[in-house]
């Protein structure tokens, strides 16, 4: 890249979610001077509202390019966690409290069985249970055991929680403290691509309208990426996709494990608190909450832990994931405008993809060659035949209508 200046920083980052702070915390740690534009407060990102699931991330024995950079930030995530925890003093709740995986009948638990034949296949421990080993393993499902509501399953003990605002706060903290300069309510009205290169941008801010200019510029901006770069002659599919979420306070400590029922989960956290969700929703920009669906949400709680009247709810949200039509996200230089990048379109898989997403634009921004092959991930690229991952498989499993 270009020599820094005294007046522009070396890199804008566009989005302030999770991908944006996590590429900004790079790269400041390497020297470079960072500003983030970041549309929205971190509350109303899509990372803050996300419940923060990690599966296992076997690194052996795997081709396909979604888990090679899922285990890559698998294992920077440990690393990550420490250096917050030590930078900023907050702790993420990075923890491995392992994954129940239950099916409700038989049928579906021969369904069920090939995946965990999968994950066998992948190297990850993976132990398959009956009714009764469910109930062994996670006693809070003993009575939908007894119910004939869970019929077997197989648990993940590597699968993996972390409290996601604590992260973004830490996130934020640890760049604010590296130097990075993060401006809130800052919305791209206008990008200048003259030459082959982005000169600037026109952004909307609470006290007007100004002018950002930099050496390069990285736009993370989740769902609203696609309809950016559009004009930087770049087509992707970030379409966002709904997920709705609710929060139950129990009096005591209910449950112990990640608890998943096809495609809704249950994760506990070690003060009482229980998150139930999610939806797939293929709905627009529309982040708001649908009280039959929480309901629904509130039921699947109580089918599988049973009698909930000791329980309360604390609160209900929802957020936008940015999709992806062939479940990989976009991820590297944009093809014929020298210092434009792109890191978006994770969909359910930005918290933990941020880490080795941010490394790799880190190393591609200082022309360094990336560790893992990255060209599956190629912006504008012809999307691959939908995978069991894919945007439009899990849509139609939700039974939503793309």
């Amino acid at each position: 890249m270009s020599a820094r200046s005294a007046v522009s920083p070396d890199c804008c980052i566009v989005g302030g979610g999770i991908i944006g702070l996590s590429i900004a915390r790079e790269l400041a740690g390497r020297g470079h001077t960072v500003r983030v534009l970041a549309r929205d407060p971190r509350r109303d990102t899509a990372s803050w509202a996300a419940v923060g699931i990690f599966p296992p991330a076997p690194p052996g024995g795997i081709s396909d390019p979604n888990a090679v950079l899922t285990a890559m930030s698998h294992r920077l995530h440990g690393v990550w966690a420490q250096e917050l925890r030590a930078e900023t003093g907050i702790d993420n709740g990075l923890v491995a409290s392992g994954g129940v995986h239950v099916a409700a009948d038989a049928s579906r638990l021969q369904a069920l069985r090939s995946v965990a034949d999968s994950w066998l296949a992948r190297g990850a421990e993976c132990e398959w249970l009956s009714a009764h080993g469910v109930a062994e393993v996670e006693p809070a499902l003993a009575d939908a055991v007894h119910a004939g509501r869970i019929a077997g399953g197989f648990f993940l003990p590597g699968e993996i929680q972390f409290r996601s605002p604590r992260h973004l706060e830490a996130l934020e903290k640890s760049c604010r403290d590296r130097g990075v300069v993060i401006d809130e309510g800052h919305s791209v009205d206008r990008i200048d691509v003259t030459g082959g290169r982005v000169r600037g941008l026109t952004v909307k801010t609470p006290q007007g309208t100004s002018t950002v200019s930099a050496d390069c510029f990285i736009f993370a901006a989740g769902a609203w990426t696609g309809s950016l770069v559009e004009v930087l002659g770049l087509t992707i599919d970030t379409r966002p996709i709904r997920g709705q979420i609710v929060l139950m306070r129990c009096p005591h400590r209910r449950l112990s494990r990640i608890v998943n029922r096809g495609l809704d989960y249950l994760v506990p956290r070690d003060d009482g608190l229980i998150l139930a969700g999610s939806t797939l929703e293929d709905v627009g920009f529309d982040a708001t909450t649908v009280p039959a669906t929480i309901d629904r949400l509130v039921g699947v709680a109580e089918d599988l832990l049973g009698n909930l009247t000791d329980a309360t709810i604390e609160k209900a949200w929802a957020g936008l994931r940015p999709g992806s039509a062939d479940g990989l996200p976009s991820i590297g230089r944009v093809a014929d405008v020298e210092n434009a990048f792109v890191a978006a379109g994770h969909f359910r898989a930005g918290l933990h993809q941020s880490t080795g997403t941010a490394v790799l634009i880190a190393d591609l921004l200082e022309q360094r060659e990336p560790s893992i092959d990255i060209a599956a991930f190629r912006p504008g690229r012809s999307p691959r035949p939908a995978g069991p991952d894919s945007m439009a498989t899990l849509l139609a499993r939700a039974g939503a209508k793309m």
